[in-house]
């Protein structure tokens, strides 16, 4: 069997997914996926075709390395994403395998010849731009509640939004209590993944449009309706605000984890005494507490959950650099481990970056503190420690000298904030 050839048996292969999708939509196509039917899986073996797949015969084309799956039905068997049998026989037919599927625009298919096979709607929702169900099957799968409020973040741009029946399916989701089957580290890779899409605050803003941001990401959900002083936050709802902090990150291009740092640097504004309010004193050192439980409950990687508790912890400190004396400074490079971890600091400085932006009115806006901090620990960094590490000092008062020699070295560089 060949790509897309149907041989004397009956047996055919189609384009399905994203790849037919994409090309509907003049978008680059970055991976091509098969369904094959009239196939058994001892047949698929015989052409040279490598298998996979754990739960469903899946197997990789010899010469092209495309995925290439026996066309399947599904059957809901137990709770969660993965409680599912599945069916593979061979008289199983492209529409049924497109049955399945997630999204109507993700349910088309394209025959050797190159003719849309398009059974439910997919075609007529690309133009309509909306993102429906194929069928009540959508329930039974709860890790599609993250897929496509992913989805509607990749095509927000290109007008696409859920259609309100899909909404409300979604929100029985919600109501029904499967989400809570979601294995925590399926969440973080949809949710890393949404944090990459263009604009990966309608991630967030979807769920909470379908009402299911409060089941999957309740620290989030939190902080909508929770004021902050006009003068500095004309948007005054925090949730707001880290929706906008999300989507400059994404406009400055930075890298995912600086991104999940942007998205949980304010997480401590949700409990901020109500006798305070709209002030945050303090939210810096209650949302590392927030943010050490949400880590936790996620598993979140390493590298993306010390970058957000180091941004949660210390962003205020950037955002008031020029007030700070040269002691203190230098006890924030410090204690941000900027000697040892420069590249780390930088992406900190960056998502306060995005923060500072992430204001309504503040969107272009010169934030000179990001770079002036930056700057402050290359300095420091580039300083050649070889008359002290060579006084013959030893222990506590070689640590000392450093110290000291540092805070020499810092007050020559101090600047005064920029006029305006």
């Amino acid at each position: 069997m060949t790509t897309d050839a149907t041989d004397s048996s009956g047996i055919r292969a189609y384009r399905v997914g994203g790849a037919v999708r994409d090309r509907l939509l003049g978008l680059p196509v970055k991976d091509v996926d098969w369904v094959v039917t009239g196939a058994t899986p001892e047949y698929m073996a015989a052409q040279g075709y490598k298998p996979v797949g754990k739960d469903f015969p899946v197997f990789l084309h010899p010469q092209t390395g495309e995925e290439y799956a026996l066309a399947r039905t599904e059957r809901k068997v137990a709770r969660g994403y993965g409680g599912f049998s599945f069916n593979t026989d061979p008289s199983i037919t492209i529409e049924q395998d497109l049955s399945r599927r997630d999204l109507t625009i993700n349910a088309m298919a394209e025959d050797e010849q190159g003719r849309l096979i398009d059974p439910y709607g997919g075609q007529r929702d690309l133009q309509q731009r909306v993102l429906r169900h194929v069928s009540e099957a959508f329930v039974e799968d709860p890790l599609r509640v993250l897929r496509i409020a992913r989805f509607a973040a990749r095509f927000a741009h290109l007008g696409f939004h859920i259609a309100p029946e899909t909404c409300a399916l979604i929100r029985r989701i919600g109501e029904s209590g499967e989400l809570e089957a979601l294995v925590p580290e399926r969440v973080w890779v949809e949710l890393s993944r949404a944090l990459a899409e263009p604009d990966p605050q309608v991630f967030f803003e979807s769920l909470r449009d379908c009402g299911v941001l409060q089941h999957l990401f309740p620290e989030i959900d939190a902080l909508f309706g929770v004021p902050q002083t006009e003068t500095y936050h004309p948007e005054i709802d925090t949730g707001v605000h880290v929706m906008m902090v999300l989507k400059q990150s994404a406009l400055l291009d930075l890298d995912v984890d600086t991104r999940y740092a942007a998205l949980t640097h304010d997480l401590g504004k949700a409990t901020t005494p109500k006798h305070i309010l709209p002030g945050h004193r303090g939210h810096e050192e209650r949302g590392v507490k927030i943010l050490k439980r949400l880590n936790a409950r996620l598993k979140v990687p390493r590298a993306p959950a010390e970058l957000a508790l180091l941004t949660c912890r210390y962003h205020t400190h950037v955002h008031r650099i020029y007030e700070m004396k040269p002691q203190t400074i230098l006890r924030f490079l410090r204690d941000t481990d900027s000697f040892r971890r420069p590249d780390r600091f930088y992406r900190f400085t960056r998502a306060c970056l995005a923060d500072a932006r992430g204001r309504l009115g503040f969107e272009n806006d010169p934030y000179p503190q990001a770079d002036y901090a930056w700057r402050l620990a290359q300095a420091m960094n580039a300083l050649d420690l070889s008359p002290v590490l060579n006084s013959g000092l030893e222990g506590k008062p070689l640590g000392e000298a450093i110290h000291e020699f540092r805070l020499a070295h810092l007050k020559t560089l101090i600047e005064a904030p920029p006029a305006g």
